[in-house]
């Protein structure tokens, strides 16, 4: 665990010690009515819900706990349906006082994600079965018990956008409304505000964890759900951020993602082998350091610099950029000392023929057109989509007895996206950044993998850095990393670290105050 500070290029990654869990194998689900079923004629016939009863062991301690899988209708203003909204629950049993019981909402990204990633990979009480490294093993697929959920510490809700997962407009054609977002934002506000009221929830302790495009959806919700329904959240847990989608975006004239994205670049490198000996005999942690002090110095100077660099000087810099990227500096000069992210999962591996992962750079892929300048498809996310899916298609179906004839949409196609946006860029930080000062409380809990190169950590840093708050308010947000990629969690030893982080996180945002 690390504080946020207004300077975070010096990283240190302290592991714990692994956590003494012991797994027991969910009891055979029994499903029966729901007693808190909608009643009106209308929710009936349009709203689905299944429950389940299981027991979990975690760390040697056995609960009972229910699943509920099912769908809530949103509706317009004279009440009629607008888009069903598929989620899964899970609520341990017997809890005296359901107000001291924190409860979290989960969401992936895309936009255009299921909520299955994080449901089957970190949170929930089941989860995929890979090698423990989180590459892929061969099918068929199948789970295990997540000896490392969460729901020891909380209830757990895991919420499908419309058009993913089992999500659906009511009218399909109408199904655009929903895609943008503030419009996104608006709808998954509304599921949580309908959930807490049906489960009489508001005296709880409220969380929402969202991944990558996720993250971008829980910044805006801090505002919506605070402006909207007065809704204070007691914690925002960002997993891979993106919150300024400036810091992104390879655009002529944007150097800022040339810059942040160089720390992700040496470690990609250093864990292929790619960087000289001497900064391939350090740490990671080591070598990183001297990555940000080279981008927060020489590197930034010569960017801003441009066109008025000397010959020399050009080639100084493409030299030392080749250093700390494994590539050659040829390459790196005649790329005018940019190298998008593409470029670079490409030419690393170039002469064995192989592309490395965007949403973990460990993983490496076979190459088909040898010319191109980019990646051909993410090796990382192909590796571990169908193992979800197929996992995921027959959980639902056996275990939490969901029945639908619905395709399963784990990554669908949701454009246009409405980013609301003219001139300039998404920068949801500055939601975020109202939300803390109004709500002082509000902390926030930030995840970053040192091999993404979908949102790279030191873009996160660089955010949380211009985040334009009282300076007393950083105290309330945590940076943790992990020894992975976008979806840390798929690697065992990062999935105890991060269970550990989030249980401590919860159980300090949810203390009462002294």
């Amino acid at each position: 665990m690390q504080k946020l500070k207004l300077i975070c290029l010096s990283l240190s990654l302290a592991l714990p010690s692994p956590l003494t869990l012991a797994a027991e194998p969910a009891s055979k689900p029994e499903a029966k009515p729901a007693a808190d079923a909608p009643k009106d004629k209308v929710r009936d016939s349009e709203e689905k819900r299944s429950e389940t009863r299981h027991r979990l062991t975690i760390e040697g301690q056995t609960f009972d706990y229910t699943a509920v899988a099912g769908t809530i209708l949103l509706r317009d203003d004279e009440q009629k349906p607008t888009a069903s909204i598929f989620y899964i629950a899970y609520t341990r049993d017997s809890v005296k006082d359901p107000a001291t019981r924190p409860v979290l909402f989960s969401f992936n990204g895309g936009p255009g994600a299921s909520s299955v990633w994080m449901h089957l990979g970190l949170l929930g009480p089941q989860r995929v079965v890979l090698a423990e490294d989180g590459s892929a093993l061969p099918p068929p697929y199948r789970l295990t018990t997540n000896e490392f959920s969460l729901l020891d510490v909380a209830d757990l809700v895991f919420i499908d956008p419309v058009s993913t997962g089992f999500s659906r407009a009511t009218d399909p054609k109408e199904a655009g409304k929903f895609y943008g977002l503030r419009e996104d934002a608006r709808a998954v506000g509304e599921f949580i505000r309908l959930y807490l009221t049906r489960n009489l929830r508001w005296a709880s302790p409220k969380f929402v964890i969202g991944e990558s495009y996720g993250t971008t959806r829980a910044a805006a919700l801090s505002g919506e759900l605070s402006r909207r329904h007065k809704l204070n959240l007691n914690g925002i847990v960002l997993v891979s951020t993106v919150l300024n989608f400036q810091t992104l975006d390879f655009a002529s004239g944007n150097d800022l993602p040339y810059l942040l994205y160089l720390p992700t670049y040496t470690a990609t490198a250093w864990y292929h082998k790619k960087l000289p000996p001497d900064l391939q005999a350090m740490p990671l942690t080591n070598v990183l350091a001297l990555a940000g002090q080279f981008v927060a110095t020489n590197y930034s100077l010569a960017l801003f610099r441009g066109a008025s660099l000397s010959a020399d000087e050009r080639r100084s810099l493409a030299g030392q950029l080749a250093r700390f990227t494994g590539l050659s500096a040829d390459y790196t000069e005649q790329a005018d000392l940019r190298v998008p992210m593409g470029r670079f999962a490409r030419e690393l591996l170039a002469a064995q023929r192989r592309v490395v992962g965007r949403f973990d750079s460990r993983y490496t892929g076979f190459v088909r057109d040898r010319l191109a300048n980019s990646t051909e498809q993410d090796p990382s996310f192909e590796a571990v989509a169908s193992a979800f899916a197929s996992a995921f298609n027959h959980y639902v179906r056996t275990d939490l007895k969901f029945e639908s004839d619905l395709p399963y949409e784990v990554l669908t196609s949701v454009g246009p996206w409405n980013w609301g946006e003219v001139n300039g860029y998404v920068n949801v930080a500055e939601t975020l950044a109202d939300a803390m000062t109004r709500n002082p409380f509000l902390k926030v809990e930030v995840c970053c993998g040192y091999y993404d190169l979908a949102t790279p950590f030191l873009a996160t840093q660089y955010t949380f850095n211009h985040l334009g708050v009282d300076p007393a308010l950083l105290d309330n947000v945590t940076l943790d990393y992990y020894t992975a990629g976008h979806m840390m969690y798929l690697n065992q030893p990062d999935l105890k670290k991060q269970k550990a982080d989030l249980a401590r996180f919860i159980r300090a945002a949810s203390a009462p105050a002294k």
